[in-house]
Formats: C-alpha cells, sequence, structure tokens
C-alpha cells in the first residue's frame, strides 16, 4: 500500500503529464526509485532527494513531508516559483515583467 509521499508524488507526477522515467531522469534518480517511492509503505527519501522531486514538481518539500497536508493547494505551486523568482537576476526578473505586461495585455 503507497505512503502518503507516494500517493502525492504519483499524483503530481501524472497531474503534471511526466512518466516514471521522466521524473526519474530529471531528478537524477532511476525509475526503479522513483517507483519505489510512489508503492512502498514506507519509503525514507533522503532531503535532498525530496528537494529535487520538489523542484520538477513544482511544489515545496514541505507538501511532501507533512502528512497533513492532503491537497496542493495553488499557494504551493506559488511558493515553488516565488522561490525560484527570488534567486534570478534584476535582469530576468525584467524580462518576466514584460512577458506579464504582453499576456496581461492580450486578455484585455
Amino acid at each position: 500500500m503507497p505512503s502518503p509521499l507516494g500517493e502525492k508524488i504519483r499524483g503530481l507526477r501524472k497531474q503534471r503529464g511526466l512518466s516514471l522515467e521522466q521524473l526519474a531522469e530529471q531528478t537524477e534518480s532511476s525509475k526503479s526509485y522513483i517507483w519505489e517511492l510512489e508503492n512502498k509503505d514506507n519509503p525514507k527519501p533522503s532531503a535532498e532527494k525530496i528537494a529535487r522531486i520538489a523542484g520538477v514538481l513544482k511544489v515545496t518539500p514541505e507538501y511532501f513531508m507533512d502528512d497533513r497536508i492532503t491537497e496542493l493547494e495553488p499557494s504551493e505551486e506559488d511558493k515553488a516559483f516565488f522561490r525560484k523568482y527570488r534567486g534570478l537576476s534584476s535582469g530576468t526578473k525584467k524580462k518576466l515583467d514584460d512577458i506579464l505586461k504582453i499576456i496581461e495585455g492580450d486578455d484585455k
């Protein structure tokens, strides 16, 4: 029986349209390791692996580590995005802002 962690990983992986192999490749893991995380009763991944998987699946590591969080909140994706955003150069942030202005203009 899969653990809550395994259910979360599988659910997000499928939601993002990733195969086991694709997630494994993007997280520098093996396909069998990802399968074990998704299907084993009590997996014990390292914090580094959880962080990599969270990054690829666009959530915070806390989403995976906290069993009380059972549904993906949009704010979890936002937190992951903003964590990446904070590390960008000011030039890249300006480009993103310009892109958003174009998108918002198209929606009006």
